[in-house]
């Protein structure tokens, strides 16, 4: 009998575990705001809540594209609007905040817009939720690898540290290449986990990691799940090739769309963390079903780091065109060397994996840019940015 009891209360403590590790019920349809739900990844991710059976609703200052999903409600409107965010509030279960400036080279001149908008927004956005007693199923953050600045790097003398932003004067007077802190000498980059302290390297960043403590801190106080998710360099379909500002990939897509070489600073060995837009939704939808999820924090990336030049390169390859880059050697203030996911969190406790091949998914880009317009306004963003005194 003892032996028995013994074995029965075993099964039942491993039910009850492995029950509240289970993903919440994939059928139940939850009623779902997504504000930015119109842009680039808001957009793609509406289309995956719906596939899904989800009542989703949108709300965007922007106007509804050609290629937004019907089946979604479209509500068009500033999250800073406290009055509309009063109205449509109380009907929601599960909150997806994407709608944000984006921007890390403009953020560092449009310092008004900006906080407005990211910081702002988000206050006006909590502030609704806590005066319409919202109990939320679900609050899901979309942050930004930016909050990190550099990523971390290990000195083989001295091992691991993670750097402030470099300055204009610590380039000039050691390079391009981040340096160790002791001996100055050249340092190499490695995996940044998700505890790796947060050295803002914009106001850009600054408005995402004021977000993340908003929404966290609110989260917890009032007993609704939160998720904060750290995109790294998303690139996908629908990604703005007109827009100066946006994602490098599409940056340079629009240059040699337009027959322009692409500008590249410093040196082109500078390094990023592209992700597939397809990923990151991926990411979205396991944060909302799995409440091993509920208030964490998880970096989005693929782990590999892909040199600048070497995009463009590829790039220059899908339209059978010889490599022709301008590279300037000139440092962007703000800009960091290197920052690669550590991707072993999100691995083990939600099941997540990128599953796009970084080419394959240049090559969809690609595709869909053919049947895109592209204005190409680098040019004068590069120019705003020298009048500001933020390239040297």
């Amino acid at each position: 009998p003892d032996w028995r009891l013994t074995k029965n209360l075993t099964q039942i403590t491993e039910e009850i575990v492995n029950a509240k590790k289970k993903p919440n019920n994939l059928n139940t349809t939850k009623k779902i705001l997504v504000t930015g739900g119109a842009g680039f990844i808001g957009s793609h991710l509406v289309d995956k809540l719906i596939e899904k059976g989800h009542d989703v609703t949108v709300l965007d200052s922007n106007e509804k594209p050609d290629y937004f999903n019907e089946k979604a409600k479209f509500i068009q409107g500033s999250i800073t609007d406290k009055e509309l965010i009063d109205k449509i509030i109380p009907e929601f279960q599960v909150v997806f905040h994407n709608a944000a400036s984006v921007g890390i080279a403009q953020s560092n001149y449009e310092v008004k817009r900006f906080i407005e908008n990211n910081v702002l927004g988000t206050s006006i956005l909590l502030q609704s939720i806590i005066d319409h007693n919202r109990h939320l199923e679900k609050f899901i953050l979309s942050s930004s690898n930016t909050t990190y600045g550099e990523g971390l790097y290990e000195c083989e003398e001295h091992g691991k540290f993670h750097p402030k932003i470099r300055t204009s004067e610590e380039v000039k007077e050691y390079g391009l290449e981040v340096v160790c802190e002791k001996c100055k000498k050249p340092a190499k980059p490695i995996p940044t986990p998700e505890t790796t302290e947060q050295f803002c390297n914009s106001i850009y960043s600054l408005t995402k990691r004021e977000q993340e403590d908003l929404i966290m801190f609110v989260g917890k106080t009032y007993g609704f799940p939160v998720t904060i998710l750290r995109y790294f360099n998303v690139y996908g379909t629908r990604q703005s090739l007109s827009n100066p500002y946006t994602g490098v990939s599409a940056i340079f897509m629009s240059r040699i769309k337009n027959n322009n070489a692409p500008l590249i600073y410093e040196d082109g060995s500078q390094t990023r963390d592209f992700i597939s837009v397809h990923d990151v939704i991926d990411a979205n939808i396991l944060a909302l079903e799995n409440p091993s999820s509920d208030y964490e924090v998880f970096n989005v990336g693929s782990g590999n780091p892909v040199t600048v030049k070497s995009l463009a390169e590829e790039i220059f390859s899908l339209h059978n065109k010889l490599p022709e880059t301008k590279i300037t050697k000139e440092f962007r203030k703000g800009d960091i060397r290197h920052c690669i996911a550590d991707i072993s969190k999100i691995k083990q406790k939600l099941g997540w994996t990128p599953k796009v091949n970084f080419s394959e998914g240049l090559k969809e880009i690609f595709e869909w840019s053919k049947t895109q317009e592209s204005e190409d306004k680098f040019e004068q963003a590069d120019k705003e940015l020298r009048d500001k005194g933020l390239v040297s």
